[in-house]
């Protein structure tokens, strides 16, 4: 981060903004190409040994599995923590949640009142023109480059000043 912050001449305060969650995705994305050729090399040395399971297959049949079980798996996407939670019966699926990472971020205020992740990053933002939004969209972006692409303007009483489409 020192490195990236160096060459945009922007202090650290500066990671806690719409440019330190992109200059982050960028840093993950190269530190991640770098991971690439080490998981590479295992799964070249995995084949060679003749080794081509890519999962436990004890646990696979579904007729070995208990009438009523429940499980759950977590995972760091791009855009933040996913997770899925399964509730099997008599070898059926009886409940399925997913809470993705659009979910945690543009969550509304908790019990305690505090904003989610969106809201409070857009807290004391400028607009150049409310008409035209566009540091609502980077910011939101920055979260997540899929949202963000319609967006409703609303002063502080709850009346929108203006409607914005991404086509």
């Amino acid at each position: 981060m020192d490195h990236v912050l160096g060459k945009l001449k922007a202090p650290k305060a500066a990671l806690f903004s719409t440019l330190g969650r992109t200059a982050a995705r960028g840093i993950e994305c190269k530190q991640t190409a770098g991971f690439m050729r080490k998981f590479y090399d295992q799964l070249v040395a995995n084949i060679k040994t003749g080794d081509y399971d890519t999962f436990s297959k004890d646990e696979w049949e579904p007729k070995r599995w208990p009438k009523d079980c429940k499980g759950f798996g977590f995972t760091e996407a791009p855009r933040g923590a996913l997770g899925h939670w399964i509730h099997i019966k008599d070898e059926k699926i009886a409940d399925y949640q997913i809470v993705v990472p659009s979910t945690w971020n543009a969550s509304p205020r908790d019990s305690k009142g505090r904003s989610g992740a969106y809201e409070a990053a857009l807290k004391g933002t400028p607009m150049a023109d409310p008409e035209q939004p566009l540091e609502v969209l980077r910011t939101i972006h920055s979260f997540d480059p899929c949202l963000a692409c319609a967006s409703h303007i609303f002063d502080m009483e709850g009346n929108e000043i203006t409607q914005v489409k991404v086509v």
